[in-house]
């Protein structure tokens, strides 16, 4: 099911700004995201280093190779025992090419083997039907519709909130 070869490696913001400019400072991109694009690569190394300050080793970049560029951001946020948020981007460049849904099934393998999830979920916005659907691949059940849950620069969004907990099938393997 998962085609493209990836490897997720421990997110360096000065490394990876330059590459990962290419989704938060593009608008299209950061449309459905809680903030808009930024301005400039330092700008990106400055969001991306808020993001990763204290999260260990639970953000990561999406490479084609071990030593490659960044190619998207994976992240998997603790937000109680034993459940995690998970989020993912990848860049324009590889869209539609399966490297969201095969580091997302990387992560989901972290999460319940070696952090002990119990549940995995995402928050989504609806108009993100590509998300939704990297996320359908993966057994992901959509469990809700939140209205008018973020205030961001395209003005209040919905939120779909889709799960996966530890006894669910795992159609990535």
């Amino acid at each position: 099911m998962i085609t493209p070869p990836i490897f997720l490696r421990r997110l360096d913001p000065a490394r990876d700004a330059q590459a990962l400019h290419a989704i938060l400072g593009n608008e299209a991109c950061c449309r459905l995201m809680s903030g808009p694009a930024t301005a400039s690569v330092a700008e990106t190394c400055r969001l991306l280093t808020k993001w990763t300050t204290g999260t260990e080793d639970t953000s990561w970049a999406i490479v084609a190779c071990e030593d490659g560029p960044a190619l998207g951001r994976i992240t998997l946020m603790a937000r109680a025992a034993s459940i995690f948020e998970v989020g993912v981007m990848v860049s324009p460049a590889v869209h539609g090419r399966g490297h969201a849904t095969a580091a997302l099934a990387q992560v989901l393998d972290i999460a319940f083997e070696s952090r002990g999830a119990r549940r995995l979920y995402a928050d989504i916005d609806p108009d993100n039907r590509a998300c939704i659907r990297a996320f359908e691949k993966l057994g992901f059940q959509r469990e809700g519709l939140h209205r008018a849950t973020w205030k961001t620069h395209m003005g209040v969004r919905d939120s779909i909130i889709m799960a996966l907990i530890d006894d669910d099938p795992r159609p990535w393997r």
